[in-house]
């Protein structure tokens, strides 16, 4: 059933936001909703700021505020389960009664999942580039920057080397 679950926005009262989500962990734990309800997430940024004194201080600030991310099946018990709560105006979407769940591209570009990216190149490799202008060419990995999903080529065009920057799995390595 878990394959099923999407991540759905639910709009809460300014400042609800952490009382919406433990009311929600709290009710799937006491009704044994773990298979449908499945994670409630608060995306957050980190923030310094360096005040008139010059101390930098450090903290965790809402990105969406008034928002809580909710990963679920989608059902009329567990629409009731979440709108009954207290602290929630409704979900996000065509109407309360009708949630637009979030497309996977959203999901990874709001951090709130994770896509594991497997990487079977090394720096000094030389790869195809798959998509793109420069399809089929092939170049040698210059860098990988992994957090950044990017990996830097030296590609040969017009008889000179350059650089250029793709997405991990935009290139994949010539077999020997």
């Amino acid at each position: 059933m878990a394959e099923t679950a999407k991540w759905y926005v639910v709009h809460t009262y300014s400042g609800y936001e952490n009382t919406v989500k433990a009311t929600i962990e709290k009710t799937v734990e006491s009704r044994q909703l773990q298979n449908q309800i499945l994670a409630v997430s608060i995306p957050l940024e980190t923030v310094t700021e360096i005040t008139e004194s010059g101390v930098s201080k450090t903290f965790d600030r809402k990105v969406y505020p008034g928002y809580v991310l909710v990963k679920m099946v989608y059902s009329d018990d567990t629409w009731h389960v979440i709108r009954n709560i207290r602290g929630v105006t409704g979900f996000v979407g065509t109407s309360s009664n009708d949630p637009t769940p979030l497309t996977e591209d959203e999901v990874y570009a709001m951090g709130v999942e994770k896509k594991e990216i497997v990487v079977n190149y090394q720096v000094g490799d030389t790869v195809r580039i798959l998509d793109g202008p420069l399809s089929s060419f092939t170049g040698t990995v210059e860098s990988i920057d992994i957090d950044n999903n990017s990996v830097s080529l030296l590609v040969s065009m017009f008889g000179r080397e350059t650089s250029v920057e793709f997405q991990l799995d935009e290139v994949e390595v010539v077999s020997p």
